[in-house]
This record gives structure tokens, C-alpha cells and sequence, in this order.
């Protein structure tokens, strides 16, 4: 017991200490943690020996964070998910596994006879890294675009296939019907019961101790760990009873409660499992190295066709297209959790699970970089990808020899850059209060929803990208009298305000230019960049919540909100 509180106190001062390297030098922090597992380790320094301290440290860490992860899972927004998101999961997935059976198997790697080399590479490549997407995507401002929302899609639908896998790895080695039905079977019973309690019984326990929140955090660990210890019984595993644990609290009237209280907890032994982890990483030879690099390489190469094309075939465009295929292209840390559960029962050699981890290590790294590179990588891309034959939405913008296919042409009197909700709460203030004024506008956007709802309500709509000065010179925006940019710097890709005011001005001299900024210092830099007049949000924000107090004050905050009841619901907007 001593020993493994040594190793445990060995794991999180190297841990700390790396990661500090990591954070100033900004790569993923679980990079560092399987570095500082590496080091104190058996193959490297090794301060830790004890095989038990590591599989123990492991477990725990695993447990935790299959538990997490089926927090995060919400089943209602898996209900509600767009058809595109499902095409393009379903394309990824299959389409992910059956060129990873072709190529890995075309490699050499067993496939039968109690050995599933090929199979788990094929189902870790399959899946991305949540931590590192959400992490780069948050810090971008990109988790509401577009290609984020179908990223994350994506990634739910990732984990729930990672769940059937999961439920299927313990009968690998006898693939017959009936015990593959028996081991899905034994699933359904536990995740009926755990969705039954988690519905009925728990809310109310969890009600009587709302006050104590050290209970709140008590019973949830006390819940994942039952189900854990269920799963043990039913000859599934704990980790598989960690993750429906998760889940159905997922959507528990104090889901948010325990996540804020079990994240700390989470933090901590999802740390002591990378550790672990790269504790069990041995010095990779070169057998070791050639294998992980032709991994990532399937990955990133897989990615992009099996992601990019389904989204493609949706009319997606190729920049929407594209990004969610950047996104995904890591191995998850999920892929780990397949990998060491395939060591465990002996289905998987132990360097094929080093090469995926050393794959996992290098994508890690690529894809962080890449990832915050994105917008200008797309750029770059689309130009070859139309010179090949790719078609875009844009295919006939600026082009009069073309003709107007879906809605192209030269920009009319009033032009918006950009759309996003200020625009659509705009062109709804303009369609209740003077709709004949539709007619003189036109919006300059590249999200393909938003191109395809305005044209099927009749707008002139052009697709293209905003900051590229070649769209606005096609889309003729020098005959224009007013051009309106109501997206926020943070939300520009590749542009600020300041930036495409000036090149409007130098495209257009005489046109009034309506700019928009977040911050008041930014209101003279855009004066003196050429626009005409600038909105400043916060002041509208001010003036709005001003007259709720006052509304309050007087007790008319009822008829207030009547009044703006009743102004929402007359409103069309295609940005909810």
C-alpha cells in the first residue's frame, strides 16, 4: 500500500512538471502525461516497477474517465441530430473500419484465430480525440460554426460506436451469434436498469440532498462505481459499466451539479491513467516506429476521404466539408481505452498497442498544430480541389457567362457580409416591418445551411468567403450604396472589421459602410479605416436591459415580456 502511494505521488509530480512544459510550449497536456509516465516507468528511469501500482493507477484512471465521457453524452441531442451529422458519421465510421480492415490486414496483421490485431487498429483509428478538438475548437471560437457543431456530432456518435464495440470485445474470441446476442444482451439489461434507477429513484434521493453537495458528489461516485462492479458480474467490464453510468445520469436534473463536482476528481485520475499508460510504453524499434507512422498516415488519409466525402455528397460545400475532416484527424483517447481492454484479454500484441500509442502520440502533436492552422490550410485546399473537377457552391458566383444558378449575380444595392444571428435577427426586422426592402439586399456567406435557407426563401444569396478579396470583387460589391458587417472579430475567420472595411473601401470609395465592434477602442480604428458608421452592441445590450429594470420597477415586467412573447414569436429567423 505504501508503495503505491509513492507511485502515485511519483505520477502527478511528473505529471505537474511536464505539463507545465507542455502548457508553455503549447502542446496537449496528455502528451506530457504519457511522458511523465514514460520516464518514471519500468523503461525508463524506473521509480516505478510494481506492475500492480500500474494496471491499479490505470484502472482507476480509466474508470473515471469513461465516466465522464458518458456524462457528456447527451441522448437527446443524438435524437435530435441533423441527417447531415448522421450521414457523415455513419460515412466515417463504416467507411473508417473497412478500409482499416483492407489495409491493416493487407499489412500482415492477424485478423482470427484468437488474435484481432487488425481489428482493433481498424476501430481505434476509427475514432478522434474529444479532449484535443473540443480544446483547440473552444480556443477558435468554433464550437457554434458549422463544421464545429458537425465535429462534435460526429464525436458523440464516435463514442456511442466505441460502446458497441466495447460491448461485443469479451466474445471476439468465439464469434458466434448467439454469444455475441448473449454479451449485447447482458448491455441491454444493465443499461435498461441503470436508465430505470436513474430516472425514478435517483432524482429523488438526489432532491432530499440537494443542500449537501459533498453527498451529491458521494452518490455519483457511489453510482459509478456499482454499475462498474455490475458490469464486473454480468462478464462485461468495469470500464464498459463506468461509461453507461455516465450516460444515464447524462440526462439527470443534476447531471450539471455532479459534472462541475466530479471534474476535479476526473482531472486527477485521467492524469494517473495516461501515466500509467506511459508507464507500459517500452522504447519503440523500429518495427515499433514503422508500424505507428503508417498508422497515422492511414488515420489522416482515412479521415479525409471517409469524412470529407460524405459531407461532400450532402452539399455541404468544400470549406464545411473539409474542416470537420481536419478536425477528426487524431486517434482517440478512446482508441487507448480499446487498445489496453485488447491487451487485456490478450487479443492484440503488445507492439501493435505500443505503435498506436506512439501513433496516438504523433497525431496528438500534428493535429493540434494543423487544427489552429485550419482556415488557412481550407483556403489553400479548395483552389486544387476545384481545378480537379470539385464543384462548389460558388460555382457560378461572378461569373455572368454562367449564368444565376442559385441565386449568383453582382451583389445588389445592400450587401451584408457575413451571416450570422445579428444578420438574421436583421433581415426578420426587415421582413416584418418592410419586407419590399428583401429585394435590394444581398448576404455574402460560406455556411452552406445558411446559403441554402435564404435561397429557398428567396434572397440573393452568394457563396463565398468574405475575407478573400477576389469574392467581394466577384460578387460586385463596388456597385453597391450600403454594405453592412455585422459579424464580431471573434467570429471572423481569417479577417477582422478593420481589415475588410478597408478592402470594401478600397473596392467601393463612394459606398456607405456599416461596421460592427466588440470593443469600444475598436469603434476609431474603424472609423479610420473607412467605414461610415459602426454599431457597438453592448450599448443596444445596455439600453434593452435598462428598460427591463425600468419595466420592473414600475411592475409592468410582465406586460414587458408579453409584449416581447409576442414580437418573438412573429419572427422567421433562419439562425435560431
Amino acid at each position: 500500500m505504501h508503495e503505491l502511494i509513492r507511485d502515485i505521488t511519483l505520477c502527478i509530480l511528473f505529471a505537474w512538471m511536464l505539463g507545465l512544459v507542455a502548457h508553455f510550449s503549447r502542446q496537449p497536456l496528455i502528451l506530457a502525461y504519457l511522458i511523465a509516465g514514460f520516464c518514471i516507468g519500468p523503461f525508463g528511469a524506473g521509480w516505478v516497477k510494481s506492475q500492480e501500482s500500474i494496471s491499479v493507477i490505470s484502472e482507476l484512471g480509466l474508470i473515471f474517465m469513461l465516466f465522464m465521457i458518458g456524462l457528456e453524452i447527451d441522448l437527446k441531442k443524438i435524437v435530435r441530430a441533423g441527417k447531415v451529422i448522421l450521414f457523415a458519421a455513419g460515412g466515417q465510421l463504416i467507411g473508417g473500419c473497412l478500409l482499416g480492415i483492407l489495409f491493416f490486414a493487407g499489412l500482415g496483421l492477424s485478423l482470427g484465430g484468437g488474435h484481432f490485431d487488425a481489428l482493433y487498429l481498424c476501430i481505434a483509428c476509427a475514432l478522434s480525440s474529444t479532449v484535443i478538438i473540443v480544446k483547440v475548437l473552444y480556443e477558435k471560437r468554433e464550437l457554434d460554426t458549422l463544421p464545429g457543431r458537425i465535429t462534435l456530432g460526429v464525436l458523440v456518435l464516435q463514442d456511442i460506436f466505441a460502446i458497441l464495440f466495447l460491448a461485443v470485445q469479451p466474445s471476439l474470441a468465439d464469434l458466434q451469434v448467439s454469444v455475441i446476442l448473449v454479451s449485447i444482451g447482458r448491455v441491454a439489461v444493465l443499461v435498461a436498469a441503470a436508465l430505470l434507477v436513474s430516472r425514478y429513484v435517483l432524482p429523488r434521493l438526489f432532491h432530499q440532498i440537494a443542500r449537501r453537495p459533498e453527498l451529491i458528489l458521494l452518490g455519483a461516485l457511489a453510482w459509478c462505481f456499482l454499475v462498474a462492479e455490475t458490469a464486473e458480474q454480468l462478464s462485461l467490464s468495469r470500464e464498459m459499466g463506468a461509461l453507461i453510468s455516465g450516460v444515464s445520469l447524462s440526462t439527470f436534473p443534476y447531471a450539471l451539479d455532479v459534472t462541475a463536482k466530479v471534474t476535479t476528481l476526473r482531472d486527477f485520475f485521467i492524469t494517473l491513467f495516461f501515466v500509467a499508460l506511459g508507464m507500459t510504453i517500452p522504447v519503440p524499434g523500429l518495427s515499433v516506429i514503422g508500424l505507428a507512422l503508417m498508422i497515422a498516415a492511414f488515420t489522416v488519409v482515412s479521415r479525409l476521404v471517409t469524412t470529407f466525402t460524405p459531407l461532400y455528397l450532402m452539399k455541404q460545400g468544400l470549406r464545411a466539408s473539409l474542416l470537420p475532416a481536419i478536425n477528426l484527424a487524431q486517434i482517440s483517447e478512446f482508441s487507448l481505452v480499446v487498445i489496453q481492454t485488447g491487451v487485456a484479454d490478450n487479443h492484440i500484441a503488445p507492439e501493435t498497442a505500443n505503435a498506436a500509442s506512439f501513433a496516438f502520440v504523433v497525431l496528438a502533436v500534428l493535429s493540434t498544430f494543423v487544427m489552429t492552422r485550419s482556415d488557412e490550410i481550407t483556403r489553400w485546399a479548395i483552389g486544387p480541389l476545384k481545378r480537379i473537377g470539385l464543384r462548389d457552391l460558388d460555382h457560378g458566383n461572378g461569373h455572368p457567362d454562367e449564368g444565376h444558378e442559385g441565386g449568383h449575380g453582382e451583389a445588389r444595392r445592400i450587401v451584408i457580409l457575413g451571416f450570422f444571428r445579428a444578420a438574421s435577427a436583421l433581415l426578420a426586422e426587415i421582413e416584418r416591418q418592410a419586407p419590399v426592402l428583401l429585394e435590394q439586399i444581398t448576404v455574402i456567406d460560406f455556411n452552406p445551411n445558411v446559403y441554402q435557407t435564404l435561397l429557398s426563401r428567396g434572397l440573393h444569396v452568394i457563396y463565398g468567403d468574405i475575407s478573400n478579396v477576389d469574392t467581394l470583387l466577384h460578387a460586385g460589391i463596388g456597385k453597391s450604396e450600403m454594405i453592412i458587417l455585422s459579424v464580431p472579430d471573434a467570429l471572423l475567420k481569417g479577417a477582422s472589421n478593420e481589415k475588410l472595411v478597408r478592402h470594401v473601401r478600397t473596392l467601393n470609395p463612394n459606398a456607405l459602410i456599416v461596421g460592427t465592434a466588440d470593443l469600444l477602442s475598436d469603434v476609431g480604428e474603424l472609423y479610420a479605416a473607412g467605414a461610415s458608421y459602426v454599431t457597438v452592441t453592448r450599448l443596444s445590450d445596455a439600453h434593452e436591459l435598462f428598460t427591463v429594470i425600468e419595466a420592473a420597477q414600475a411592475g409592468l415586467l410582465a406586460d414587458k415580456r408579453a409584449e416581447l412573447d409576442a414580437r418573438l414569436g412573429e419572427r422567421r429567423e433562419v439562425l435560431p
